[in-house]
């Protein structure tokens, strides 16, 4: 099971690495994932990234007190809302669609406004 959590770390640390470049693909969760798994495979790997100059910080706010910050409330909130404009305008979806992607984006942002704000 080591082995199996410590890949699944590294698969999470790359997709965050790749959201951390591409606006469409979230990076912090899959960094919560990639600690996670390091957790139960490798204290070195945990420490690294909660350690980490750039992460850190927001994953350990995170596994402290669930806490997110206010910029990052912010731009999450703003980039989801400018995300459905782009994609309701552009795409013309049909009506069933619309709604459901709205709603999946009013339930992220509902869960990121009501998280405690991080010092």
């Amino acid at each position: 099971m080591r082995w199996l959590f410590m890949g699944l770390g590294w698969l999470f640390v790359a997709l965050g690495v790749i959201g951390a470049f591409l606006p469409v693909m979230p990076t912090t969760p899959f960094l919560l994932l990639a600690v996670a798994c390091f957790t139960r495979s490798s204290p070195r790997l945990e420490a690294w990234l909660l350690n980490h100059p750039r992460f850190g910080k927001p994953l350990r706010d995170w596994r402290r007190s669930g806490a997110i910050a206010r910029k990052a409330k912010i731009a999450a909130v703003s980039l989801m809302s400018v995300s459905y404009a782009i994609f309701f305008f552009g795409t013309a979806p049909p009506l069933w669609r619309a709604l459901l992607v709205a709603a999946v984006m009013v339930g992220s942002s509902i869960f990121i406004l009501t998280r405690p704000d991080a010092a």
